[in-house]
C-alpha cells in the first residue's frame, strides 16, 4: 500500500464513520422513538422555537450531510452541515452537563468530537476516494475547507441561536 493509498482510506474510513453516525441520527430523529414530532417537543422544551421546524431543519441538515459525506461530494459544505448542528446540540443541550458523556443529561464529549472532526474534514478534504475527487468538483486548498467549515457551521450556529433560541429563564430564589 502506498502512503497515499493509506491516506485516501483513512480519509474514506473518517467520512465513512461520521456519515453514518450523521445519517443515523438523523432517521432516527424523523422515524424514531416519538418520531419527528416528539423530536419537534424536545426541540421546544430546549428553548428552540418553533421546536417542530428546528427538528425538521436539524434531522434533514443530519441526513443530508451524512449522505454527502459518505458520497465524497460537497465535502465542505457537509462538513460545514456536521459543524453547525452540533454546535447548536453544544450549547442550547450538552454544555451545561459538563463534560462526560454519561453524566445526567449528556455531557458535551461526544458534540464537541463531531464539531472539530467535522472541521477536520473539510480542511483535510475528502481525499482522491471521493466523487468531489474523481468529478473534480473541489479545488481543495485546507484553508479553503477550514474557512468553509467554521463560516457557515460555527456562523450558521450563531446566526440560528440568536434568532430562534429562547431557553427558559432561570429561576431565581
Amino acid at each position: 500500500m502506498h502512503d497515499g493509498d493509506a491516506v485516501n482510506l483513512a480519509l474514506l474510513g473518517l467520512r465513512a464513520v461520521v456519515g453514518v453516525v450523521m445519517l443515523a441520527h438523523g432517521l432516527n430523529h424523523i422515524f424514531g422513538g416519538g418520531k419527528i414530532a416528539g423530536t419537534g417537543r424536545w426541540f421546544d422544551s430546549l428553548g428552540m422555537r418553533p421546536g417542530w421546524l428546528h427538528a425538521w431543519v436539524a434531522s434533514l441538515v443530519e441526513v443530508g450531510a451524512g449522505a454527502l459525506l459518505l458520497l465524497g461530494l460537497a465535502t465542505p459544505l457537509a462538513a460545514a452541515g456536521v459543524v453547525g448542528v452540533m454546535v447548536v446540540a453544544w450549547i442550547t443541550n450538552h454544555l451545561r452537563n459538563g463534560f462526560f458523556i454519561f453524566r445526567p443529561g449528556e455531557g458535551y464529549e461526544y458534540v464537541m468530537t463531531l464539531t472539530v472532526v467535522g472541521v477536520v474534514i473539510a480542511t483535510l478534504g475528502p481525499g482522491q476516494w471521493s466523487i468531489d475527487y474523481g468529478a473534480n468538483l473541489w479545488d481543495y486548498a485546507p484553508k479553503t475547507g477550514l474557512l468553509v467549515s467554521v463560516i457557515l457551521g460555527v456562523g450558521g450556529a450563531a446566526l440560528l441561536l440568536a434568532t430562534s433560541w429562547r431557553p427558559a429563564k432561570a429561576k431565581s430564589s
